[in-house]
């Protein structure tokens, strides 16, 4: 199976108050994907907090990364900072600690154009020498990738997918029929946004970029494979018991929610890195009524 297909789970990334990673934490998240049989870890995603980290974090993180997985299962290790240089030597790090491939997205505070996003794609991949893919996440960056920008970065060397955000129409075969006219033979095309990856899939994507996967990988290969398969009404089936969690990363964002759901299923009591606040009692309230509903419909496999 190619690096950017199938089911790419992405862990939250175990910090201390002080934003010292806990690696005993971290390996235990890593293990349950691979013992699940995902297609690859996606670390230092936004569900990873990679913007909240400090450069020896994010190291330390690859490396208990590519030692838990020993090879087994791909390691795509995100590498994006508000710096082109900086970005640089995060690439080389991951490259350096033994990661298959790369995840970027442009991060900034001024807002960027088409052509400084153009050349600070550019400088990262020639420096990180690895497979990477062009992290399309406008929720966060603010920045949205035209498909003119996808076109021409697909031709520079390295560059061999995209991460595209759910399309606001639904419209998942015409959008992935349109970029794979504009980009070369073989060029990856995957979504994030849990609640459409059902249609995604079905659609024919070649990866879906799970947060939920990142707690609950065994579950949610379930749904990849039913999809990948074409079986829409069992994949149908398992979509509608994740819904309330859905419905949840919806209202209160899903890298909130997650925290919640590592302390909920006894893996782990850690907090998200300041400014990001823990959820009130309430919210995790129905947290928890959500992963009773998932365990009462047969799709939960912890």
């Amino acid at each position: 199976m190619r690096l950017f297909s199938g089911l790419s789970a992405f862990p939250l990334t175990p910090t201390d108050a002080a934003g010292h990673l806990q690696a005993d934490v971290l390996g235990r998240f890593l293990e349950r994907i691979q013992a699940a049989g995902a297609d690859s870890i996606g670390l230092l995603g936004s569900t990873g907090g990679y913007a909240y980290l400090s450069r020896e974090a994010r190291q330390r993180a690859v490396r208990v990364a590519v030692e838990c997985g020993g090879g087994k299962i791909p390691i795509i290790v995100g590498v994006g900072a508000l710096r082109t240089d900086e970005a640089e030597t995060l690439a080389r790090d991951a490259k350096a600690a033994g990661a298959d491939g790369l995840l970027l997205a442009p991060m900034s505070y001024t807002p960027l154009t088409d052509e400084e996003v153009f050349q600070h794609f550019s400088a990262v991949a020639e420096a990180g020498g690895l497979p990477l893919c062009i992290y399309n996440n406008p929720s966060t960056t603010k920045f949205t990738f035209g498909d003119d920008l996808i076109a021409r970065l697909a031709k520079l060397p390295n560059v061999a997918a995209v991460k595209m955000p759910l399309p606001a129409n639904g419209d998942f075969s015409g959008e992935m029929k349109r970029l794979r006219a504009i980009t070369p033979d073989g060029f990856a095309i995957g979504y994030s946004g849990d609640w459409g990856a059902a249609d995604a899939l079905l659609a024919g994507c070649d990866a879906w970029y799970s947060v939920v996967a990142g707690l609950l990988p065994a579950s949610a290969l379930a749904l990849t494979r039913a999809a990948q398969a074409g079986d829409g009404s069992k994949a149908a089936r398992i979509n509608d018991a994740f819904q309330p969690l859905w419905d949840l990363f919806r209202v209160f964002g899903s890298f909130r929610v997650m925290y919640v759901m590592a302390d909920l299923l006894g893996l782990a009591r850690i907090e998200p890195p300041r400014p990001i606040l823990p959820l009130p009692q309430e919210a995790r309230s129905r947290v928890e009524e959500a992963l009773q509903t998932l365990k009462g419909t047969g799709s939960f496999i912890p």
